[in-house]
């Protein structure tokens, strides 16, 4: 008897252990879902400096017009506009997004961008109820440097154009002053 008491022991306890490890896959999936779908519509505005420069940090905005997790392990497609110099273009990107804890980290490693060149990045995200922030560093080739700003909704379809054109993200009111 004692040997099948110590069977069923043993088969609560897997049975016990498969279950934590199915709400353990469920949760990492709940929080890449809400990942992507906070990160869908946003647009990151912000600044930027180079290492090595004297001067104010210069103004980037990259909008993302979605977000969405792949089946591949922390890999999300980004459709997003990036405005770079003189290149302003919107491209799919297949993007590493690992967490330190609770929070996501976006990771570029050698990322080409068409009509840029290769970047390495880490820009981790602290979501907002209104405004998220972003912080990070970003690497391409011999010029480096931090990045830092907002994490805003996109404004409806028709302001979309005078937001994207704007540095300041919108207000709570929508009237543009923060």
């Amino acid at each position: 008897m004692t040997n099948h008491v110590f069977r069923l022991l043993l088969a609560i306890l897997a049975v016990g252990l498969i279950a934590s490890g199915s709400a353990f896959a469920d949760e990492a999936t709940s929080r890449e879902t809400r990942l992507a779908k906070y990160l869908s519509g946003t647009q990151f505005i912000g600044k930027f400096t180079v290492d090595g420069k004297d001067g104010a940090p210069k103004t980037e905005a990259y909008t993302i017009k979605s977000c969405e997790k792949l089946p591949a392990a922390d890999l999300y497609r980004f459709t997003a506009r990036i405005k770079y110099g003189n290149v302003d273009q919107e491209l799919p990107m297949d993007l590493k997004i690992v967490w330190a804890g609770k929070t996501p980290v976006i990771t570029l490693d050698s990322l080409w961008i068409p009509g840029m060149g290769t970047f390495d990045a880490r820009v981790l995200i602290q979501p907002g109820p209104q405004a998220g922030r972003y912080a990070g560093t970003w690497q391409h080739g011999d010029h480096g440097g931090h990045l830092f700003g907002k994490i805003v909704p996109l404004a409806v379809d028709s302001a979309e154009d005078s937001a994207e054109n704007s540095p300041e993200p919108a207000s709570e009111n929508g009237d543009g002053a923060n």
